[in-house]
């Protein structure tokens, strides 16, 4: 940023709080500072901002995507960067992995509903069994248990 003010050493420091796992209240003021900064720059037009980070040295833009920095801060190698473009995929492929999950789906609705007809069926069955054992045994009280 070009103001001789903005102190941004908040941004090399840890931003979680070790106790509590919140973000440190240096950490948030110095965003909220950062992004007010940001607004009242020409380059708030754009949609491009200088990165404030260290490492940088306010030299890189990067860009701001629906309301979000993206690009700020260290990327860790098992991640790739949110601005990077995703790896293109042949929509061919796509299409047959959205057939063949909407083909898993259709037969885990099938195995559902024969399941559930099959919870059905065995409830008669313990309903049916338990009215011949009051019969059998007028005398006897039998605990009633609630169906799953």
């Amino acid at each position: 940023m070009s103001s001789s003010n903005y102190f941004r050493s908040w941004i090399d420091r840890p931003h979680l709080d070790p106790n509590t796992r919140l973000l440190t209240e240096e950490y948030q003021r110095g965003i909220t500072e950062f992004m007010g900064l940001f607004h009242r720059q020409p380059e708030a037009k754009t949609g491009m901002l200088r990165c404030p980070c260290s490492n940088c040295k306010n030299r890189k833009s990067v860009p701001k995507k629906k309301g979000r920095l993206v690009g700020l801060g260290r990327r860790t190698r098992s991640v790739p960067l949110s601005s990077a473009p995703p790896p293109f995929v042949d929509p061919e492929v796509l299409t047959a992995q959205l057939k063949d999950k909407d083909d898993r789906i259709s037969l885990l609705e099938t195995q559902m509903a024969a399941q559930q007809a099959g919870y059905e069926a065995q409830r008669r069955l313990n309903q049916q069994m338990m009215e011949m054992m009051q019969r059998m045994y007028p005398n006897e009280v039998f605990p009633n248990v609630p169906d799953p």
